[in-house]
């Protein structure tokens, strides 16, 4: 039989996508003859099972025999025995992936009943552990299927026999992510605090720093109550609508943040350029637009048919929102140089381009790491310790804010300006060898 594009698809997305947090699914098929229809993943534990509701059943040929309804139904597999069954029907040595025994039958549909009832409904006992993909098998030529498939997939308590909605991974998630409320809760605190002692040299980017760090305890705060409310019952009910809408606050006001620290706004001048403006009207709409590809991504499930296409979307529009708000660090670096060497005040400049260039580097690396080096995390990690993807990602954001806190809080006697004769002089002619910044 031949294989089709959507076998090969579920292959490459089992082997680079990181595993996602599974729960309660209603995926709606309409007359779909493909050969493999993928539906979600999970990691379960030595005790965990697998629901299915089906309803609405329909066959493009009402006439089917009944003895070919063993070429249609649901089972589980791994990444690994994926591989190999695909790698065996591409070699003919089996015509359907039910046939093969590395793959776990879920509900085979020549155990339907005649005539078929209107709602299906199957449960399967998993106690293999391992991070398992939820797929529907259709080895007939040409036949077209509809329906509509409830899935729960879930790992069972042994001691209290409670269900768990979470990936085994994902279990911990929720007290992770109230954690670090708790610490992003207790550095808003300390900031008010630092705010209150220094109010005469307070700015007003000190104060939206506050902003930033409440939108980012309040959308840890939301995360952990999502979390928590899907591993009780499989849903979100509301707390993932929360969720996103602090999600794209806090991902906008920190962009934001980082172009007005970049520009030099409240520190070196009150305010913001032609230029810097637009680097802000072209990173608001982005995050919006990153915020919505984030939400589709989220909602229809890596295996949906736009998957792709919005993942795509998100990672252009993240990857041009991280090079845009580095051009304001850059103008300012270049602004800085060139002021040091005309003004008379090089110890002055000097020191705060000294401040621009770590700063430049410190942004350019929490980019790198939050983008590449946690997703290459999450992707060679074990699905039981998916947690510690979330764990670096976090702490990386932390080490950003309190890095950003630190060098730019607001001091009476500021360490970047209290320079004596002797520091000037040395300052010029640092300026005098100091080579050309490379970005």
């Amino acid at each position: 039989m031949a294989i089709s594009s959507t076998a090969v698809r579920v292959l490459l997305l089992l082997a680079f996508t990181a595993l996602s947090a599974a729960e309660i699914r209603t995926t709606v098929v309409k007359s779909d003859a493909s050969s493999i229809i993928p539906f979600d993943d999970f990691g379960f534990s030595h005790n965990g099972a697998v629901e299915l509701s089906i309803s609405g059943l329909s066959l493009s040929e009402p006439t089917l025999a009944h003895s070919s309804f063993s070429q249609l139904g649901f089972f589980l597999s791994t990444r690994d025995a994926w591989v190999h069954v695909y790698q065996k029907l591409q070699d003919q040595e089996i015509s359907c992936a039910l046939e093969s025994s590395l793959i776990k039958r879920v509900y085979i549909f020549d155990a339907l009943p005649s005539p078929t009832p209107s709602t299906i409904s199957a449960t399967f006992n998993q106690n293999d552990p391992g991070q398992f993909t939820l797929l529907f098998a259709n080895c007939i030529p040409n036949l077209r299927v509809s329906m509509s498939v409830k899935s729960s997939m879930y790992n069972i308590d042994p001691k209290s026999g409670r269900r768990t909605y979470l990936s085994v991974g994902s279990a911990v998630l929720p007290r992770i992510y109230f954690f670090f409320f708790l610490v992003y809760a207790f550095l808003a605190v300390l900031w008010i605090i630092v705010l209150r002692r220094n109010r005469v040299t307070a700015l007003r980017i000190h104060y939206f720093m506050l902003a930033v760090l409440v939108l980012k305890g309040l959308n840890l705060l939301c995360e952990a109550e999502d979390k928590s409310y899907i591993e009780r019952t499989g849903t979100a009910h509301g707390w993932d609508v929360l969720f996103y809408i602090f999600s794209f606050l806090k991902g906008t006001t920190l962009f934001t943040l980082i172009v007005l620290i970049g520009t030099g706004w409240s520190f070196l001048k009150p305010y913001l350029q032609g230029k810097e403006k637009k680097v802000l009207m072209v990173v608001i709409p982005l995050q919006i637009l990153a915020n919505a590809a984030q939400v589709e991504l989220d909602e229809t499930g890596k295996f949906a048919a736009s998957w792709v296409t919005w993942r795509e979307i998100f990672l252009l529009v993240d990857v041009i929102c991280c090079c845009a708000v580095l051009f304001p660090i850059v103008w300012s670096i270049k602004n800085l140089r060139e002021a040091a060497r005309t003004d008379g005040k090089a110890a002055v400049n000097l020191m705060k381009l000294t401040l621009f260039r770590q700063y430049y580097v410190v942004v350019i690396c929490y980019i790198y790491f939050t983008r590449v080096v946690v997703y290459a995390l999450s992707t060679i990690t074990s699905y039981r310790y998916f947690w510690t993807s979330v764990v670096a990602a976090e702490l990386a954001t932390l080490a950003f804010y309190v890095f950003t806190g630190y060098k730019f809080r607001p001091e009476v006697h500021n360490p970047y300006f209290v320079i004596d004769d002797v520091e000037e002089e040395a300052a010029a002619e640092a300026l005098k060898l100091d080579d050309e910044f490379e970005l």
